[in-house]
């Protein structure tokens, strides 16, 4: 495309908003981070407005390709991955990739719970004792759970090559990257405890971490720092 895609997620935060950037750092696909630039904000409430747009989404990431108003990640990143060969090329490949695509979404949901396990429209200091209770499950069952699940799909994936779809790079990578970033930045106890059992998952997140459009955008600006206004969040007391 000669014109840029236009992402709308909201200024400061990797969020959900990162896995869409991974895949258009990657692919070195022109695009513009609304939310950053000048009046970025009314830009991407606009994009929310079902009086403005015909397709409002519920919230970021939104992502715009011409005429095209995308939203949700998954389904942002199944578009990306089939205009530009970051996904299989046959329908039960795409299938596949969107299938755990949304398998990580279902983990970032409760990652970002284990802070806000009673409601969102409250503090995290509102619900610090909730969060310990949810935390604790979270690093004894849920992260070996899905981690598990994902090393297992590395490994019994007949393409090879220590991928998760077929036999090169697609956007599931960049997401499990994403994922595993994370995850090591909020609960880096626990990731450094488990890792040695995910030896192709973490393989693969360095893999990653080596391509050069990827590593070239962890050393940049438009690399957002991990924070606690995100959905990974470093609350030392949360790994006690």
């Amino acid at each position: 495309m000669t014109t840029p895609y236009q992402l709308y997620y909201w200024d400061g935060l990797q969020g959900r908003g990162e896995f869409v950037r991974l895949a258009l750092e990657e692919a070195g696909i022109p695009y513009q981070d609304v939310a950053r630039q000048k009046k970025g904000m009314p830009a991407l409430m606009a994009s929310l407005d079902a009086d403005k747009v015909d397709h409002p989404s519920f919230a970021p990431p939104v992502l715009r390709a011409g005429d095209l108003l995308i939203g949700q990640t998954a389904n942002i990143l199944l578009f990306l991955g089939a205009r530009h060969g970051l996904a299989p090329r046959a329908e039960a490949g795409r299938l596949w990739a969107n299938q755990l695509q949304l398998t990580i979404a279902d983990i970032v949901v409760e990652a970002h719970d284990t802070h806000h396990p009673i409601s969102t429209n409250d503090y995290y200091e509102d619900q610090k004792k909730e969060a310990r209770a949810r935390a604790r499950d979270f690093r004894a069952h849920r992260i070996p759970k899905f981690l598990d699940y994902f090393e297992g799909v590395i490994q019994h994936n007949p393409g090879r090559g220590g991928y998760a779809v077929g036999s090169r790079l697609s956007y599931v990578d960049l997401s499990l990257f994403q994922l595993v970033d994370g995850l090591r930045y909020a609960f880096p106890k626990t990731m450094d405890k488990l890792a040695p059992t995910w030896p192709g998952l973490m393989a693969l997140y360095v893999k990653v971490s080596q391509r050069p459009n990827i590593a070239a955008y962890l050393q940049s600006k438009r690399r957002i720092p991990h924070n606690e206004s995100c959905i990974f969040r470093h609350y030392p007391e949360l790994e006690k």
